[in-house]
């Protein structure tokens, strides 16, 4: 029994020991094709990784804006007629691109859609609507606007540019980066606040439309030890002349256009600008930057076109002369540490802008002779090649009311001749940095999620002088409202309809008119000697000529705004 039972167990044991064998063969098996997957999993990750690093240098990043409003808008003219639209809803896409192979290079583009509800103010000539006429009477020359105002469902370029980030700038601790392309050149420092967004380049207070160019920045806090201390210059194209494809019979395409255009308006030269952007101290609290620059072959309506597009023609363009800018702006963001006055930001700007014509040009002036008037009588503003300067002030402040929410009260003056290049400001009403008088705005900004935003603003401009929103030449002339008010109830009651006044925009003035200035001399009583009839006539006729134009000129405007807005 004994020997069965010592077999038995050795035989067991034999045969766990084969087993066991076995099973620490199979396991150092299993090991090995763990390992094995493992490699082939790390090599599979590496090569994954370099796709996604290929796949996110080759991709452009997008994002979507999109901004829905609705707009009432009205106008008070000075001959005491209304003009409104109380409800005109829009819609505005801003696709956003970036891309960066690395940290010194990067591509910055936008694509931009703005149009009204079921309308269509693309290029078209309608002079039933506007005397100035659109695309086509000059305003295809250049694109100041292509995106700030209304047009059709296209999308178009508004921005488009490179950008490189250098650590040394000519061996020294100095940081500096240079840029060239379709340059991002509205919504600048301040008044890209109530706009609800980041600030753009340049100084919103002077500067306003869309651009083509060069900037190049240095940062001088390293060498210097003050916080932000930076220096820009900004060069650019704001039209080019040249013969398109196909523009004339001699084939020259692409050459330098001369001559007139079919409306018998001047070929428009190169538009230039020339400046820099200089920031003496910001620490991200205290902000300081300041402006200075020079633009030359300024486009603007003579004074027979400006008449003429009055009377239902066109009104095409010409270069009257040059002009220089320059603006200051400081902003506090944050009053003290903690509380909501730790996001409270206040501001005050100050800008001055002045004319250089070429010659004896008109740049913010009418030709009193072109309208039937003796030279040099009142009422037309700046004379045949006079330099006029202008200035204006801003101020506001942003107070976070809510969690959420932020509140905007801002206020700014411009005097008689004050003229920036603010063409691209985002009011349909029109720009309000650019009012000659006072402008007051409010506005309420709220998130809503992350991605939702909305707000409602209120802007109105009171003008003290026309000529606020046109341009250059006889277009801006700064048209004192209250005398083409006066002057408007004063021919008024003597029988002088509007179509009399009228005339006087285009020849001589008619019978009507000339009854009624010498009834006012004559009641007035003023000298009746020949020199001073001269004198007093004149004065009376630049009196009547700007009431002429009371029907076209705004005495006050208002835009009052609400939107909801996408952006993520």
């Amino acid at each position: 029994m004994k020997k069965i039972i010592t077999a038995s167990f050795v035989a067991a044991m034999a045969v766990a020991s084969v087993n066991a064998s076995s099973l620490t063969d199979r396991l150092n098996l299993l090991e090995t094709e763990i390992i094995d997957l493992k490699k082939k999993a790390k090599k599979q990750n590496k090569k994954l990784n370099k796709i996604k690093a290929h796949d996110a240098g080759d991709n452009i990043k997008w994002s979507v804006d999109l901004r829905t409003a609705m707009d009432k808008v009205k106008y008070d003219m000075a001959d005491g007629s209304t003009r409104e639209k109380k409800a005109l809803f829009t819609n505005r896409l801003w696709l956003n691109m970036a891309y960066s192979p690395n940290p010194q290079n990067v591509f910055k583009g936008q694509l931009s859609m703005y149009k009204a509800y079921g309308a269509d103010f693309g290029q078209r000539e309608d002079l039933s609507l506007n005397g100035f006429g659109f695309r086509g009477a000059g305003f295809d020359t250049f694109d100041w606007i292509t995106n700030e105002a209304l047009r059709d469902g296209r999308l178009s370029v508004r921005q488009a540019y490179w950008l490189y980030l250098g650590e040394k700038f000519l061996g020294a601790d100095i940081p500096w980066t240079f840029s060239l392309g379709r340059r991002p050149s509205t919504g600048g420092f301040l008044a890209n606040l109530r706009n609800d967004d980041t600030a753009q380049s340049p100084l919103g207070h002077i500067i306003n439309v869309e651009f083509d160019g060069l900037s190049s920045k240095i940062d001088l806090s390293n060498i210097t030890g003050v916080p932000g201390m930076s220096f820009k210059i900004c060069m650019g194209l704001g039209s080019t002349n040249a013969v398109p494809r196909l523009g004339n019979l001699s084939s020259t395409d692409y050459s330098k256009s001369t001559g007139k255009k079919l409306d018998g308006s001047d070929i428009l030269d190169d538009t230039q600008l020339a400046g820099f952007i200089f920031e003496p101290y910001n620490d991200g609290q205290f902000i300081v930057k300041a402006t200075a620059f020079k633009a030359f072959n300024m486009p603007g309506f003579d004074s027979e076109a400006f008449a003429g597009a009055f009377q239902g023609g066109k009104a095409g363009f010409s270069q009257n002369g040059n002009m220089l800018g320059a603006a200051i702006s400081i902003m506090v963001d944050g009053l003290t540490e903690e509380g909501f006055l730790a996001d409270t930001k206040i501001f005050g700007s100050f800008a001055w802008s002045e004319t250089d014509p070429n010659g004896n040009k008109y740049m913010l002036g009418l030709d009193p002779t072109a309208l039937g008037f003796p030279a040099g009588s009142p009422g037309f503003g700046a004379k045949a090649g006079e330099a006029k300067s202008g200035t204006s002030y801003w101020i506001g402040a942003q107070v976070p009311v809510t969690e959420d929410g932020v509140f905007g009260l801002e206020y700014n003056h411009g005097s008689q001749y004050w003229r920036p290049f603010d063409y691209g400001e985002d009011t349909l009403g029109g720009s309000k940095l650019a009012t000659r008088g006072d402008a007051i705005e409010a506005y309420f900004t709220y998130q809503i999620t992350d991605a939702l935003s909305a707000q409602v603003r209120y802007t109105r401009m009171d003008y003290d002088y026309a000529g606020s929103n046109g341009f250059f030449g006889s277009g801006g002339t700064p048209i004192d409202i209250d005398k083409a008010k006066a002057g408007a109830s004063a021919f008024k009651t003597r029988g002088v309809t509007q179509a009399d006044l009228q005339t006087m925009m285009a020849s001589k003035p008619n019978k009507a008119i000339q009854q009624a200035i010498g009834g006012i001399m004559e009641e007035n009583k003023m000298a009746m000697t020949p020199a001073n009839q001269q004198v007093a006539g004149g004065q009376l006729a630049g009196e009547a000529l700007n009431a002429s134009f009371a029907s076209a000129i705004v005495d006050k405007a208002e835009d009052l705004r609400f939107y909801i807005r996408y952006r993520f």
